[in-house]
């Protein structure tokens, strides 16, 4: 993975589970036991952003919300509208502590304790690198990368998160599920004997996207409708299918040595959507010669599926329902709510800080993601994608330096054509 990080150490660090911790950082505590107030601040203030802001807030006592970030001042507007709505007393955003434009998210990384990161994905390494080097706490939205380069960044910051003593948790909230949690424990104690094979599936409907004005810059626009351009999003394999994908990273116990696929734009057709794919199916070769089916697409008015579903010698395990049939048949009987998910990761956050035992998710969620830009790369190359050529890889995505972002024109990359791309 570079000259920081050997692949040894990306492995070793990348098989730790979600609850790894560091001793050693002072807990955020006032004399006596009291938790102090947590001050944390958003960048990013669209749907998904919004909803991690409010997660937080409720994930414990004493945080408030004190600072929006985002490129457009009109997003801010209405995240402050509907998060005011809520009526939160941890909610105390003002006038002066509201950013907008490129620079918006230094600002907030100046302004608070915990920093969340819902940004586009293309911009997740610089604002990881930014928040750990100022010593702040994150929390960052999935997938970390869009590209291997921007995996290698992120590594690199989360080595330097745990020699600062700051958490990283990131939004792979299956890892935060106790359904979720229950059910890999007893993959891995062999309830279902050893692994054969695996299905994972992430096929839903079509998303949202935004209508361009006369007056938007090729910059605006693609900002704007952020899921149709893979520099921005990964595309949507990455992106959304991450989800499923880390779940068989975890249940394997590994990473993909190796990745074939196919994918293409069978409904989506002109500048506006991009130059990303609808469907996506890879097959990925884990050690030890075990394959694993991942199946993704954007369709609408057809069934839906999300779920993960892997095969041992002694039964099958459906991860997303929480049950084992076979030998040693078995099944969740809890509450199964990702609503409760999405708050739990914040909570497991939140306790680490005070702890002074922070998580650090960085090089785990950094292996997902790779393992998704792997297959999004069998699939556009048409090739046989190998694990160690995405380590070494010096693929970026980025039309223009993200870091300097000016607003104007913006080509399109061409939809990617296997037999002809890179």
């Amino acid at each position: 993975m570079g000259d920081t990080v050997s692949r040894r150490d990306f492995v070793k660090t990348g098989m730790s589970v979600s609850a790894a911790t560091l001793a050693g950082c002072a807990p955020l505590v006032h004399a006596g036991g009291q938790e102090a107030t947590l001050k944390i601040g958003l960048v990013g203030c669209g749907g998904r952003g919004t909803g991690a802001a409010e997660n937080c807030m409720n994930s414990a006592k004493n945080v408030q919300l004190v600072a929006l970030g985002d490129m457009f001042a009109d997003k801010i507007k209405t995240a402050r509208k509907n998060l005011s709505a809520q009526g939160h007393d941890g909610y105390k955003v003002q006038d002066d502590t509201c950013f907008s434009g490129p620079e918006a998210y230094k600002k907030v990384i100046d302004a608070v304790d915990l920093v969340l990161f819902a940004t586009p994905p293309g911009f997740r390494p610089i604002h990881l690198a930014a928040a750990v080097e100022a010593g702040k706490h994150v929390f960052i939205e999935k997938p970390v990368a869009v590209d291997p380069v921007g995996i290698r960044k992120v590594i690199e910051a989360g080595e330097k998160a745990k020699a600062k003593k700051v958490a990283v948790v990131a939004g792979t909230q299956y890892r935060h599920q106790t359904s979720f949690m229950e059910t890999i424990k007893r993959i891995h104690e062999g309830a279902i004997g050893k692994i054969i094979s695996g299905r994972a599936y992430y096929n839903t409907g079509t998303l949202w996207s935004k209508p361009r004005t006369k007056d938007m810059t090729d910059t605006e626009y693609q900002l704007r409708n952020w899921l149709y351009f893979d520099y921005l999003s990964g595309d949507h394999f990455v992106e959304q299918h991450i989800h499923t994908i880390d779940v068989t990273d975890w249940a394997m116990g590994a990473h993909p040595v190796k990745a074939v696929g196919v994918g293409g734009r069978q409904v989506r057709t002109g500048n506006q959507f991009g130059n990303v794919y609808d469907h996506f199916a890879v097959d990925y070769e884990y050690p030890d010669g075990r394959h694993v089916t991942s199946m993704a697409r954007q369709f609408a008015q057809t069934p839906g599926h999300v779920g993960a579903y892997f095969e041992g010698a002694d039964g099958e395990a459906n991860v997303y329902a929480a049950t084992i049939s076979g030998k040693n048949a078995w099944k969740f009987d809890g509450k199964i709510s990702i609503a409760d998910a999405y708050i739990r990761e914040h909570t497991d956050l939140v306790e680490s800080i005070r702890s002074g035992k922070p998580l650090n998710e960085a090089a785990q969620v950094a292996q997902t993601t790779l393992t998704a830009i792997m297959g999004r790369e069998a699939a556009y190359t048409g090739k046989v994608v190998t694990w160690e050529e995405m380590e070494k890889s010096d693929l970026v995505l980025a039309p223009t330096n993200m870091e300097k972002l000016e607003f104007g024109p913006v080509a399109i990359r061409p939809v990617p054509m296997p037999g002809q791309e890179r």
